[in-house]
């Protein structure tokens, strides 16, 4: 339990049965009456975001997330094996909670595995990965105003759009929150 004043960015709330992550929190007086605290909750298996307005010193259930970093190994049929870096226990995570993950996901790379009651919830990557182009087509230089971009797949598969000074077999620098082009690396 946890008062509704102790709340902070990151915190996972069980509130009906239902866990939910703390995105934004403000303490707000209002000319008259009580203080309140507006948050923006995310849900944290379906990423549904609301608002919700609590009373001050209410009194919430906070929920235990065990933030493990973990190394991708491989994927089954069934979903992406996972191997905890400390003990060595793998776990199989399900293609629904790895989502978006996967399109910056390689082998013998570490994520972050936020972990409730032993079940997987989501998968956090770094910030900005590095992939290698596969396969983009020659760029031309025409008559532009602004600098030009084409699309590009990358080693897993997705394809993003990049400048047309890159080509085929160049390593790049891909922001993961995005989907973005960020630099040559």
């Amino acid at each position: 339990m946890a008062s509704t004043n102790d709340l902070k960015n990151g915190m996972v709330l069980d509130l009906d049965g239902q866990l939910w992550s703390v995105v934004w929190f403000q303490h707000h007086k209002p000319g008259k009456g009580n203080t309140v605290v507006r948050t923006k909750l995310k849900h944290v298996l379906t990423g549904k975001v609301v608002d919700r307005t609590f009373n001050s010193d209410t009194k919430v259930d906070t929920a235990q997330v065990d933030r493990r970093e973990m190394q991708y190994l491989y994927h089954d049929g069934d979903g992406y094996v996972f191997m905890d870096t400390e003990d060595f226990t793998q776990m199989l995570i399900p293609d629904d909670t790895v989502g978006d993950a996967k399109n910056y996901l390689l082998e013998n790379q570490t994520a972050t595995v936020a972990l409730h009651d032993g079940n997987p919830l989501f998968l956090e990557l770094p910030a900005s990965v590095e992939l290698e182009v596969t396969y983009t087509e020659p760029g031309l230089q025409g008559d532009r105003s602004s600098a030009g971009t084409k699309p590009a797949t990358l080693e897993t598969g997705v394809t993003i759009q990049v400048p047309l000074f890159l080509t085929t077999g160049e390593r790049i620098k891909v922001d993961t929150r995005t989907g973005e082009y960020i630099s040559r690396v």
